[in-house]
């Protein structure tokens, strides 16, 4: 068990390593994860929680994400519709509204629950548009992306047994047939 807790940490800081360089992610930007440990465990979403396989995951991702001051969405389950648990400091900055719910393993998940136990101060909102995300196993996180995600292929592209999707966001093109773009925001 903890070889295999070792390699999921392990698959989960290559994953966001690699994901932050590819969408530029920058210090305040906004990352988030949405995760099914039965999944990661091989087993069907919903079914299998594990307080466990969600620890290993955010301790490959935690110590990354903190030196590059890049806050955290932890996506809940439908139990929850879904609600994001995020620091307050960065619901506050993007004028996100609290609501009150504690997640738990069987409501909530059990990473959203590591999240919110490893957070300085979280609070759970309703939903965010974030900079990035990681989909791992199936959990449907793109109704908390910013308006135009783009997928991103990964050379990980399992964490344990769970399929992984990542997206990272760009700004919406406007204009016509004479409009130029920045080529550095495609």
């Amino acid at each position: 068990m903890i070889m295999m807790l070792n390699n999921i940490k392990a698959q989960a800081a290559a994953a966001v390593t690699e994901l932050i360089e590819i969408a530029h992610l920058e210090a305040g930007d906004i990352l988030v994860i949405g995760c099914s440990s039965s999944e990661v465990l091989g087993e069907k979403i919903g079914t299998a929680s594990s307080m466990d396989a969600a620890g290993a995951i955010l301790d490959g991702i935690w110590p990354i994400l903190q030196e590059k001051g890049i806050f955290l969405a932890a996506q809940c389950c439908e139990h929850l519709n879904r609600a994001i648990v995020i620091e307050a400091a960065a619901a506050k900055a993007r004028g996100y509204e609290a609501v009150n719910v504690l997640p738990q393993p069987k409501a909530g998940g059990s990473f959203a629950t590591t999240a919110w136990q490893r957070m300085e101060n979280p609070v759970a909102v309703e939903e965010i548009r974030a900079d990035a995300g990681l989909d791992i196993g199936g959990t449907l996180i793109g109704m908390h992306l910013k308006r135009v995600a783009v997928p991103v292929r990964l050379s990980v592209d399992t964490i344990g047994e769970a399929r992984l999707l990542s997206a990272r966001t760009r700004p919406k093109f406007i204009g016509g047939s004479r409009a130029h773009y920045d080529e550095n925001q495609l």
